[in-house]
């Protein structure tokens, strides 16, 4: 039973069915004088008037049943005029019956019936048509300040032009459109052009008057940013992006989504596919444990881990402030009272064991670790307790409690490392395959650079010496590395736990590595005041260009375009154990790289 419309929508609906009944005494008189070529002696007044009367009354009624007239759907929507045809072609059936029983000679022919129909519909549709463009022109937005010209005329490009002039309150008006297609030279998005290509941005933006660039391209990558806003801001135009596809909300754009160009933006934005399904079987309806799970890669782990409704997802760490904040985020609530919040320090062995003991995890994410390299090398000994023993304490106990799938997260340092914490991640990785032979598991290590974001990382702490004037300080003119947004470099990680085999270690594609004095030139060129770049010099065992496979190590890709798998050689424990932590720093550092170190020949066997 239809739903009861307010007055003033009953008033709007009659007014629709008025009109559409006048557009048959309209049609009827033209279609029958076009059958008779306009000779006004064959036409019968009575019988157009009946036809016509007929046609109009037929028309409300087959409207009403098929929902035109009872607000079912938008006024002038693609669903409502495949309703009005539908409702026009049985009208236009009923008025030839009617014409038929008539009799000979007929009120009016019968290709006039038809052709009544014809022109009806495209009345009534036209009709449609004018009211919604009027309406949507007296919607665009009016007290603008923003000239927007938007560079993309794919989905993202139309969702956001048709939101943005459809929203009075919206502070940007599109005035035109850029475009790399030769085919959409000609499109026209509600009536905004396309102007040429990006070779012809600041030409157009002249031209338009324009005073912003949106990239309205949410699977751009970080090349064509950065040259689009090189070429915007050298034009005057302040550029503003969509976020990534999987940023938006049920893959729509809306107004509401455009933002300023991030540094993330800039520097990384891979498009990375993951297999559901695959993610799906071993997690959905399994218990869980993440280790760090407050770190920037242990938090998005668990909150990614989250939606496929893993039976239990048990969160360690052995910082109570992080804990809150990840279960804040992934529950919305924090008391720190739930089993599965957990805190613990992984240097702990027998903490670690009633962890385990407790829970019983299927799976096991291992994030925990100390990760920053200048106060490791300083440290070495405290580097070796948390990324070696500690590494080692989660490794035994996940082998006794018959963990299935196990996934240690390394660093592209652990390649051919050069420093305390290359050589500890690199002893990890060799700890993993070494508890994966003895158990048959698949216990593996998932290796990948720089987060972007991430505590500690470059990005944070650039933004904070421009915030204090400067100036940023670069060891190198040349040093470059490698990165990935924390969602997509855990989106991989997640996915390698699903594809990855027993002792290896996966390494995930970073794209191309990025100059990092590029990047504090770009922060200095948009500080509000002057700020300056200062040159240190590499710190102690920092590398110049970061590796992700070490010598020997081959890039075979048999599964997942951007993982790769390498063979890692496994290390007995034993070794590890038999070192003095009371030794002297550089006698630490230096059993420490012989663990790290392998036998070529023997690692690619």
């Amino acid at each position: 039973m239809p739903a009861v419309l307010s007055a003033p929508a009953q008033r709007r609906e009659v007014a629709q069915g008025a009109v559409d009944a006048l557009a048959w005494f309209a049609a009827v008189p033209v279609a029958t004088l076009l059958r008779y070529e306009f000779v006004t002696a064959d036409v019968t007044a009575r019988g157009v008037l009946a036809i016509a009367l007929f046609a109009a009354s037929a028309q409300v009624v087959s409207g009403y049943v098929v929902g035109v007239y009872i607000g079912r759907w938008r006024y002038g929507s693609f669903d409502e005029v495949a309703a009005l045809t539908q409702s026009v072609v049985v009208a236009t059936v009923l008025t030839l019956l009617v014409d038929w029983a008539s009799g000979v000679p007929r009120w009016v022919p019968f290709g006039a019936v038809v052709g009544s129909g014809v022109i009806a519909l495209v009345l009534m549709a036209g009709v449609r048509y004018a009211v919604r463009l009027v309406r949507e022109r007296r919607r665009r937005p009016v007290d603008t300040t923003e000239r927007l010209l938007v560079f993309g005329a794919g989905d993202g490009g139309v969702q956001v032009i048709t939101s943005l002039l459809r929203d009075p309150a919206s502070v940007y008006l599109p005035v035109g459109l850029l475009d790399d297609d030769p085919a959409k030279r000609q499109l026209r998005i509600c009536g905004v052009p396309v102007l040429g290509d990006r070779t012809r941005l600041e030409h157009v933006a002249e031209r338009v008057e324009a005073t912003t660039l949106l990239i309205a391209v949410p699977s751009a990558d970080s090349a064509v940013i950065a040259g689009l806003t090189e070429s915007a801001e050298a034009a005057g135009l302040a550029v503003k992006v969509l976020p990534p596809v999987s940023e938006l909300v049920g893959g729509l754009v809306t107004g509401h989504d455009i933002r300023d160009v991030s540094e993330a933006d800039l520097l990384g934005r891979h498009q990375v596919e993951t297999d559901v399904d695959s993610v799906a079987a071993y997690l959905t309806g399994r218990r869980v444990l993440v280790t760090g799970a407050g770190g920037s890669i242990g938090s998005e782990l668990c909150r990614q881990i989250h939606r496929f409704s893993p039976a239990e997802l048990v969160m360690l760490d052995r910082d109570e402030t992080m804990l809150h904040d990840v279960q804040l985020s992934i529950d919305g609530r924090a008391l720190l009272d739930s089993p599965d919040v957990v805190l613990a320090d992984i240097r702990d062995a027998e903490a670690i064991d009633r962890v385990f003991a407790r829970h019983r995890p299927d799976v096991v994410f291992h994030a925990a670790a100390l990760k920053h390299l200048p106060m490791l090398e300083r440290h070495p000994d405290e580097s070796l307790k948390s990324n070696v023993l500690g590494t080692l304490n989660v490794l035994r106990a996940a082998q006794r409690y018959g963990v299935e799938r196990f996934v240690n997260i390394s660093t592209d340092k652990a390649a051919n490392p050069s420093s305390v914490l290359g050589y500890t991640k690199r002893v990890a990785e060799r700890l993993t395959a070494y508890v994966a032979a003895e158990t048959g598991g698949d216990f593996l290590s998932v290796r990948f650079g720089n987060v972007l974001g991430s505590r500690g990382s470059v990005l944070p702490t650039f933004r904070a010496q421009v915030e204090a004037g400067g100036p940023i300080t670069v060891t190198h003119k040349d040093v470059t590395r490698y990165f990935m947004t924390v969602e997509e470099a855990v989106q991989l990680v997640v996915q390698a736990g699903a594809i990855g085999r027993p002792g290896e270690a996966l390494v995930l594609d970073m794209g191309e590595p990025v100059r990092i004095n590029d990047v504090a030139r770009r922060l200095a060129a948009r500080a509000t005041r002057p700020v300056k770049i200062a040159y240190t010099g590499l710190r102690p065992g920092e590398k110049l260009h970061e590796e992700l496979l070490g010598t020997g190590e081959l890039d075979r890709r048999p599964i997942h375009p951007l993982v790769s798998h390498v063979d890692v050689p496994p290390l007995d424990p034993e070794r590890v154990l038999a070192v003095d932590l009371a030794a002297p720093a550089d006698e630490l550092v230096g059993r420490l790289a012989a663990l790290a170190a392998v036998d070529i020949d023997r690692a690619r066997r």
